[in-house]
C-alpha cells in the first residue's frame, strides 16, 4: 500500500511484516535513495539467470547499475522440485543477491515489487519510490499460465517460487496427516492421490520424486495408512512427455515413470477442478486433494510496455540486440523475452542457458551502446537438456547425442551441482544427495508453516 504525505514529515511504523520505522518524506523525495550519478544508469529489473548473468558482466564497466527484485535471493529453480518433496532446504538453492554483488563497485540492490514503467520519462514505479534509468532491462521472468482458468488458478498449486515449494511440502504432509482422520476409504484416498498436470520437465522430475516417497519413505512415516493406495497421476495434454526433447528421451522417461508406480496419461487436457475432483477432455475423472499446475508458463510482463510489443505468451518481441519492439533504450532478457528467429520462430526456450547467454552478451552490448560501437547479435548455442526421473534415472539430449540411465543421471547432479551459485550451497546439496543415496531418505518433512487455511484441520500452531 503507497505512503501519502501530507504536510509535515513524519515517522510511520510500517506493517510487522517490515518491523521498521522509517521517515516517509525522505523515501517519497529519495527516489529508492539511490546516490546521483554521473555514470550511465542501468537499471535491471529481476534476479535470476538473466539479471545476475548480466549484473556480473557490468562488474568494472563504468556505469551506475540498480538491480530491482521482489526477493532478496536468487533462486535456482530447477532444484524446486526437490524443495516441495523434502529432499533439499529452500537455503541450499537460493543465495542472497547482495551477496553476489557486495565487491561490485557502484552497484546497488533494492528489495521491491515493480508496479509500472513510465517509459516517456525513464522512470520505474516500485512499491518504495520511483527511479530514473538511462537503460532498462527486463528480465523478471515468468509466471504460471492457467490459460485463464479462474477455477484451476484457485484451486491447484503452483510451483514457480520457493514459497510455492513449501507450500506444496506443507500441503503434501498435512493432506497426509489429514488422512490419517478418516474413515471413508474414498474420501482416505483423496488424500493419498497427486495430479500433476504438465509432462515437461518439471512434472516428470516431481512425479519421480514422490513416486520415490511412495516407496521408500511414507510408509515407514505412516504405518497406519495403506500407502500402496496412494495415486500419482501425470497428465500431459501432448502426444507424449518431455516433447520439448527427443522422442527417445521422451519414450525412456515414461518407462522409467511408469516402473516406478506412476500413471501417465497422455492426450488429456484438463477442463476444471473443484478441489475435490479433476474433470478432463477424455471423460476421465481424477479425485484428489492435491493438484499441481506444471502445465504452462506465460511472460510475467509490467504494465508500461506498448500492447503491440507483447506477442504470444504474454512475452516481449525483442530484435536480435535483445532491444524491446519500440524502444532504444530498453532491453528484455530471458523468459520475457521473445526472440524470433528462424530456428526458434516463438522465441528461445524459457529456460536457463538461453537466459544466461542473453544476459552475459547483453553485459557487452550495453557498453558498446554507450560507446556508440555496433553491437553483436545473438545467437543461442544449444548446449543440450535433461531430466532426472528418481534414484538412477535421468534422460539426458545433447546436440549430437543422447544418452540414459544411471550415467545421465550422474551427469544431471553435477550440472546442477556447479551450476549453483555459492561453494557453500553445492556442498550441502551434495552432501544432501549423497546421504539420500545412501539411506533412501529426504528428512526435510517438516510443516514449519501450514499451507492450509484455518478452516481446514491444521497440525501445527502458525505464529503470527
Amino acid at each position: 500500500m503507497p505512503l501519502c504525505l501530507c504536510g509535515k514529515p513524519k515517522k510511520t511504523y510500517l506493517s510487522s511484516e517490515h518491523l521498521s520505522i522509517i521517515d516517509t518524506q525522505q523515501l517519497s523525495n529519495s527516489k529508492m535513495n539511490i546516490p546521483n550519478t554521473n555514470l550511465p544508469r542501468i537499471v535491471i529489473i529481476g534476479g535470476g539467470f538473466a539479471g545476475i548473468s548480466l549484473a556480473k558482466k557490468l562488474k568494472n564497466k563504468n556505469v551506475q547499475v540498480v538491480l530491482i527484485d521482489k526477493h532478496n535471493y536468487h533462486t535456482f529453480q530447477p532444484l524446486l522440485y526437490q524443495v516441495a518433496t523434502g529432499g533439499l532446504e529452500a537455503g541450499s538453492i537460493a543465495y542472497p543477491i547482495r551477496k553476489i554483488i557486495q565487491e561490485f563497485p557502484d552497484f546497488y540492490f533494492r528489495l521491491s515489487r515493480v508496479n509500472e514503467i513510465d517509459t516517456q520519462n525513464q522512470i520505474v514505479k516500485s512499491d518504495i519510490g520511483e527511479l530514473h534509468y538511462d537503460y532498462l532491462v527486463l528480465a523478471n521472468g515468468s509466471k504460471t499460465n492457467y490459460f485463464g482458468n479462474k477455477e484451476i488458478e484457485r484451486n491447484s498449486m503452483a510451483m514457480k517460487t520457493i514459497p510455492q515449494s513449501l507450500n506444496i511440502r506443507s500441503l503434501i504432509l498435512e493432506n497426509f496427516e489429514q488422512a490419517l482422520l478418516l474413515d471413508d476409504e474414498n474420501e482416505r484416498n483423496a488424500y493419498m492421490n497427486f495430479c500433476l498436470v504438465g509432462g515437461g520437465p518439471t512434472g516428470v522430475e516431481l512425479a519421480g520424486a514422490l513416486a520415490e516417497m511412495k516407496n521408500a519413505i511414507l510408509q515407514k512415516d505412516y504405518p497406519d495408512l495403506n500407502i500402496a493406495n496412494m495415486q500419482i497421476n501425470l497428465i500431459q495434454s501432448d502426444e507424449r512427455i518431455l516433447n520439448t526433447m527427443s522422442q527417445k528421451s521422451s519414450e525412456e522417461a515414461e518407462k522409467f515413470l511408469v516402473d516406478l508406480g506412476v500413471s501417465v496419461h497422455k492426450n488429456v487436457r484438463v477442463l476444471s477442478y473443484d478441489g475435490k475432483a479433476i474433470t478432463t477432455n477424455a471423460n476421465i475423472t481424477f479425485e484428489t486433494a492435491t493438484v499441481i499446475w506444471t502445465a504452462g508458463v506465460q511472460g510475467a510482463t509490467i504494465p508500461g510496455i506498448k500492447q503491440d510489443s507483447l506477442v504470444r505468451g504474454n512475452r516481449i518481441r525483442v530484435n536480435e540486440f535483445n532491444q524491446v519492439a519500440g524502444y532504444d533504450n530498453i532491453f528484455a532478457l530471458g523468459d520475457i523475452a521473445a526472440m524470433e528467429t528462424q530456428a526458434y520462430p516463438n522465441g528461445h526456450p524459457m529456460m536457463a542457458q538461453p537466459a544466461m547467454q542473453q544476459g552475459d552478451l547483453l553485459g557487452e552490448n550495453i557498453i558498446k551502446k554507450i560507446k556508440n560501437q555496433p553491437m553483436k547479435p545473438f545467437a543461442y548455442h544449444d548446449k543440450g537438456s535433461m531430466a532426472t526421473i528418481g534414484r538412477n534415472k535421468a534422460v539426458v539430449d545433447l546436440p549430437n547425442y543422447h544418452f540414459s540411465g544411471v550415467f545421465a543421471w550422474f551427469v544431471w547432479m553435477f550440472v546442477h551441482l556447479f551450476s549453483l551459485i555459492g561453494f557453500k550451497n553445492r556442498a550441502v546439496v551434495f552432501l544432501n544427495w549423497v546421504y539420500n543415496y545412501i539411506r533412501f531418505d529426504r528428512e526435510g518433512r517438516l510443516i514449519i508453516r501450514p499451507y492450509k487455511k484455518r478452516s481446514f484441520t491444521t497440525f501445527t500452531t502458525d505464529e503470527l
